[in-house]
């Protein structure tokens, strides 16, 4: 059982409130930060260039493209948060405005999910009673839009993080000096790709094996095409 169904257990779940889950943030940032450095790492190694190439163009990478991501999670998780702010306001000003319509509009959405008669009338007097709860039946029911919404800040550091540790995983191995180096670092990074893959699973029903070899085989098929493209490429470089 997940939880306790005991009434002071389900009291104390209730009054904490809803949770904002920045799991996806964590896996995209993750994923993608693993992914770009060690497909720099193969790229270069293809094309046979120096380690020093390898590192200067990984940290550029794990720093530019880290906080570009990060960045980008901000402006679109904000965008999201403006949108249903906007929505909102719309929402609310037809209740106030409108209230007649907004009504009708409660009691077919209910109508359509089955209720009618003195259950429906019902059902659209308690909804339709209290504004804050018509408002956000409205905006749940006709929107598809969750009143609980998630930090851009918070989404964009969660981004940011899980791109640089992941990332600075396939540039260890050249950093430290490693003999097979570039051995050293696919299977580092593939353990990385397995380990999100397989955490992944804890918020799915996918099997964790399952999900730990999609993430595997996505991450490495992308590495392998860069890789080879530093090979076909490496004549033209070495000119």
């Amino acid at each position: 059982m997940d939880h306790s169904h005991e009434p002071d257990a389900i009291r104390a779940r209730l009054a904490e409130g809803p949770k904002v889950n920045y799991l996806r943030d964590w896996i995209y940032g993750g994923i993608d930060g693993a992914i770009t450095t060690f497909a720099i790492v193969a790229g270069v190694v293809g094309a046979n260039l120096s380690v020093g190439v390898i590192l200067v163009l990984g940290l550029a990478n794990l720093v530019a493209d880290g906080f570009s991501m990060a960045a980008s999670n901000y402006s679109g998780t904000k965008s999201e948060h403006d949108d249903y702010e906007r929505i909102k306001a719309i929402e609310l000003r037809h209740i106030r405005n409108y209230p007649e319509g907004e009504v009708e509009e409660i009691r077919q959405i209910y109508a359509r999910k089955g209720f009618e008669g003195k259950e429906l009338e019902a059902m659209v007097k308690l909804i339709t009673a209290k504004e804050d709860v018509w408002l956000d039946t409205m905006l749940k029911e006709e929107h598809s839009i969750s009143p609980i919404q998630r930090s851009p800040m918070r989404a964009a550091i969660a981004t940011f993080i899980a791109f640089s540790i992941c990332g600075a995983v396939p540039l260890i191995p050249f950093l430290l000096g490693m003999n097979a180096s570039a051995i050293v670092a696919s299977i580092m990074t593939g353990m990385v790709f397995l380990a999100i893959g397989a955490a992944k699973s804890l918020w799915s029903l996918q099997r964790w094996w399952s999900s730990a070899l999609e993430t595997f085989f996505i991450g490495m098929f992308a590495a392998g095409l860069a890789y080879g493209i530093g090979v076909g490429l490496r004549a033209l470089v070495q000119v």
